[in-house]
C-alpha cells in the first residue's frame, strides 16, 4: 500500500506509517513512473491511496489505464467533499483514511474520453469562455440535443451501460433529465471540456466519452 500526497495535501495520521510519495496537485507521467517499481514489486494486490482532489484521482486512474495496470486498487482520501466523493459515496478526511486501509475494492465501469483521459466524477462542456454550447450530441443512438444549450454534463454510473449525460438548456425549473448510455459523442463549432475540475487549454470541435472494455477498482 502506497500513499500519493498531491499538491501539498496533508496526509492523515492514520496513514503516516505507510510509504508516502509526494506529487503536484495534478500528477503527470514522471510522477507515476516513480511509483511504478513499487507497484510492480508488490507481492500482494497493490493499493494506491491518492490524497488530493478529483483531478489527482483521475490522473492516477488515467496512468493505470494507459499502462495496463488496472489491477491496482485505488483508494481516495479527499480533505473535503468533492464531486467524486458524492458520486461514489465516499467518506472524507480521517474517515476516508480509515476506509483506505480497511475498505474493499469494487469494480466500476471505466469511462474515458477520445484523448485517453479517465473520468472519475464529472465532465462539463461549454462554449468558449463559458458561453453557450452550439452543436449536436448523441448518447448511443439517442440525440441529446441539437442547436444551442448552456452546457453539457457527463458522469460515470456504477452500473451498465456506464455513463449518463444531460444538456442544460437554461430555462424552466424542472430538473434536467439524464440519458444513460455506453458513449456520448459531441460535434460543436467550439467546445471547452472540463474533466474532474481540469479544463482543456483550447476549444475543440469534437469530443466523446465512452465505456472502456475494462473496469477499474475503487476502494469503498
Amino acid at each position: 500500500m502506497i500513499v500519493l500526497a498531491c499538491g501539498g495535501a496533508a496526509v492523515p495520521a492514520r496513514l503516516a506509517s505507510l510509504p508516502v510519495v509526494t506529487a503536484p496537485a495534478l500528477p503527470a507521467k514522471p510522477d507515476f513512473d516513480a511509483l511504478r517499481p513499487r507497484l510492480d514489486e508488490a507481492t500482494e494486490t497493490p493499493r494506491l491511496v491518492v490524497v488530493g482532489d478529483d483531478g489527482a484521482l483521475a490522473a492516477m486512474l488515467t496512468r493505470l489505464m494507459r499502462s495496463e495496470r488496472l489491477h491496482v486498487e485505488l483508494a481516495y482520501v479527499a480533505p473535503t467533499r468533492t464531486a467524486a466523493t458524492r458520486l461514489h459515496g465516499l467518506a472524507v478526511g480521517d474517515r476516508a483514511a480509515e476506509r483506505a486501509l480497511r475498505g474493499s475494492p469494487v469494480e466500476l465501469p471505466l469511462i474515458r474520453d477520445d484523448v485517453g483521459t479517465a473520468l472519475v466524477a464529472e465532465a462539463t462542456v461549454t462554449g468558449p469562455e463559458g458561453g453557450e454550447l452550439v452543436g449536436e450530441a448523441y448518447v448511443d443512438s439517442v440525440r441529446l440535443f441539437s442547436g444551442t444549450v448552456r452546457s453539457l454534463r457527463i458522469a460515470p454510473t456504477h452500473e451498465q451501460p456506464g455513463l449518463r449525460a444531460t444538456a442544460n438548456r437554461g430555462w424552466g425549473l424542472r430538473p434536467a433529465r439524464w440519458t444513460p448510455g455506453r458513449a456520448i459523442q459531441l460535434g460543436s463549432v467550439g467546445a471547452v471540456v472540463t474533466r474532474d475540475g481540469v479544463t482543456t487549454a483550447r476549444a475543440v470541435k469534437r469530443s466523446s466519452f465512452y465505456r472502456d472494455t475494462r473496469p477499474w477498482l475503487l476502494v469503498r
